[in-house]
C-alpha cells in the first residue's frame, strides 16, 4: 500500500493559519450548521463522494474496503488541498491525487474511475447541503412549535397594530405570532421539498468513460444518500438555484420575527423582550435583543448570495467558466446563515417575555383614536361615510389639541348644528356609549378566531404540511 501524504502547516503561521472560525459571524459561530458546513466538513463530503462512486461501480470488496479506510479528512490537509487547487481550479484534482497514493495499486484503479472534478464536488455540496439541512429544519421546527405555544397562550392579547410606523387599529400578539409562524412553516416546508441530487456525467455528461451506464446514475445516488437526477446536471444549474431561494425564503421569514422584535423591545416600547439579552461594552444598562440582531444580519445578506447561485443557472457549454465556481463559497455561506438564524430564532422564540400591560397601556395612548375606524362605521349608516369621517376628524383634531377626551369631542360635534339634521344621533351617540365604541378592547375583529384558524392551517393549499395534514 502507497504511503499516505499528509503536510502539515505550522498553525502558529499567521500567514497560513487560514482558518476561517467565524470571528466575524457570530450568527453561526457555534451553531450545528458550523460544523456540518466547514472546510472539515466538505473535504469529508468530497471523499464520502469518492467512495460512494466506488460501490456504485461493483469495486471488489477489498477494494472498497481500503478506499473507505482511506477517505477520511483526518488523512488529508484541507489547507495543503486548498493552496493545490488554484493549479486546476478546483480541489478534487489535488483530492484524487493524494487519495489514489493514499491506496494500492488495485484500489487506484477504482478510484475516480470515469467521473470528473464537478461530479464530485457538486455531489459533495449536496451532501454538505443535506446535512447541514438536516439541523436547519430541526431548528425551523423548534421555532415554530414555540411560536404556536405563544400564540395560543395569547390568541386574545390585545396590542396596537402599526402600519407605516403608526397606530392602526388594535391587534392580539397572538395574530402576530400566528403570522410569523406561517410563514417561518411555508418556508420550511419549501426547504424539505427540495430535491438534492447526486451529480455523475463524466467529462461533458455523457457517462461516456463509464460505457455509458445510465443506470449508475440511480446506483451512485442510493450509494450517497442523494436523490437520483434525470440527468447529469452540470450545467442545469436549478438544484443549486432553488436551493440558495429556499434558504433566502427561509432566511426572510426569520427577518420578519427579527425586525418586529426588534421594534417591539425599543427602551419606549418594551412590549417584548429577549430572555436574555446581551450586554454592551460601554453601557452597563443595556439588554441588546442580540438574538433578534444576528437574525436580521443573516436576513439582510441571504438574497444577495441567492441572487449569485440564480445569477449561474445560465452557464454555457457543457461545462462553464466561472459560473460553477462562483457558487461554491455563496451557497456555503447561505447554508451558515440560515443555520445561525434559524438556531438563534428557536432560542428566541422560547424565551421571548411579552408584557401584556405595556401593550392595553399602549393601547390607551391615543385616547381611543386607534378605534375611531369604529365609530366612523357605526356613524356612517346615518350620517354617509364622508360626513362621518369629517365628523371625526375635527373631533380627533380637537382631542389632539388636549382640549376635550375624544369622546366628548365627537359628542360635541354630534350637537353642532351642522348635524342637526339628524336629531336620532343623540340618543343613540352619548358620551357613554361613543367611549365604550372607541374602547380598543371591544374592537379585535376576527383576531383571536384567525389566530385559532392559522394554529391549525398552518400552509397554504397544496404544500407539503397541508396534503399531510388532509
Amino acid at each position: 500500500m502507497r504511503g499516505r501524504r499528509r503536510c502539515s502547516l505550522s498553525s502558529a503561521d499567521p500567514v497560513h493559519d487560514a482558518s476561517d472560525v467565524g470571528l466575524l459571524a457570530p450568527g453561526w459561530a457555534g451553531s450545528a450548521v458550523e460544523a456540518a458546513t466547514g472546510d472539515r466538513a466538505f473535504l469529508q463530503a468530497m471523499l464520502d463522494a469518492e467512495a460512494a462512486l466506488t460501490r456504485a461501480l461493483g469495486a471488489p470488496a477489498t477494494v472498497r474496503a481500503e478506499v473507505e479506510a482511506a477517505a477520511h479528512a483526518d488523512h488529508f490537509d484541507a489547507r495543503d488541498l486548498a493552496v493545490r487547487a488554484r493549479e486546476g481550479g478546483n480541489p478534487v484534482i489535488p483530492l484524487v491525487a493524494g487519495l489514489t497514493a493514499a491506496v494500492g495499486d488495485e484500489a487506484a484503479a477504482w478510484v475516480h474511475r470515469g467521473a470528473t472534478s464537478q461530479d464530485i464536488l457538486d455531489t459533495a455540496l449536496m451532501l454538505t447541503s443535506w446535512r447541514a439541512r438536516t439541523h436547519i429544519l430541526a431548528d425551523l421546527d423548534a421555532t415554530a412549535e414555540a411560536l404556536a405555544r405563544l400564540a395560543a397562550r395569547h390568541r386574545a392579547t390585545p396590542m396596537p397594530g402599526r402600519t407605516l410606523t403608526q397606530h392602526a387599529v388594535p391587534t392580539t400578539f397572538g395574530l402576530k405570532a400566528a403570522g410569523w409562524r406561517q410563514q417561518i412553516v411555508h418556508a420550511r416546508d419549501r426547504l424539505a421539498a427540495l430535491a438534492l441530487p447526486a451529480q455523475l456525467g463524466g467529462a461533458a455528461g455523457t457517462l461516456a468513460a463509464l460505457d455509458g451506464r445510465v443506470d449508475l446514475l440511480g446506483a451512485y445516488a442510493r450509494e450517497t444518500g442523494l436523490a437520483e437526477p434525470p440527468l447529469p446536471w452540470h450545467v442545469l444549474r436549478t438544484p443549486i438555484a432553488e436551493l440558495g431561494s429556499a434558504l433566502a425564503l427561509a432566511g426572510g421569514a426569520l427577518g420578519k420575527v427579527a425586525a418586529d422584535v426588534l421594534v417591539l423591545s425599543r427602551t419606549e416600547i418594551a412590549e417584548v423582550a429577549e430572555a436574555a439579552g446581551g450586554g454592551s461594552s460601554a453601557m452597563p444598562h443595556k439588554a441588546n435583543p442580540v438574538r433578534a440582531t444576528l437574525i436580521a444580519a443573516a436576513a439582510r445578506q441571504l438574497p444577495q448570495l441567492a441572487a449569485t447561485l440564480l445569477g449561474s443557472l445560465p452557464a454555457e457549454d457543457e461545462r462553464p467558466a466561472g459560473a460553477w465556481h462562483a457558487e461554491w463559497q455563496p451557497l456555503r455561506e447561505a447554508l451558515r446563515l440560515t443555520g445561525g438564524a434559524a438556531h438563534a430564532a428557536a432560542e428566541l422564540a422560547a424565551g421571548l417575555r411579552v408584557d401584556e400591560a405595556r401593550m392595553r397601556e399602549h393601547l390607551d395612548l391615543s385616547g381611543g383614536l386607534i378605534a375611531s375606524e369604529r365609530l366612523v362605521a357605526e356613524l356612517a349608516p346615518v350620517v354617509g361615510r364622508g360626513r362621518a369621517r369629517e365628523l371625526l376628524t375635527h373631533a380627533s383634531r380637537t382631542a389632539a389639541a388636549g382640549r376635550l377626551p375624544l369622546a366628548d369631542a365627537v359628542a360635541e360635534q354630534l350637537a353642532d348644528a351642522h348635524f342637526t339634521e339628524h336629531p336620532e344621533l343623540r340618543g343613540r351617540f352619548d358620551a357613554g356609549r361613543i367611549r365604550k365604541l372607541l374602547d380598543p378592547i371591544d374592537y379585535l375583529g376576527a383576531a383571536p378566531e384567525l389566530t385559532d384558524r392559522a394554529l391549525h392551517v398552518t400552509a397554504p393549499p397544496n404544500s407539503p404540511s397541508s396534503r399531510d395534514s388532509a
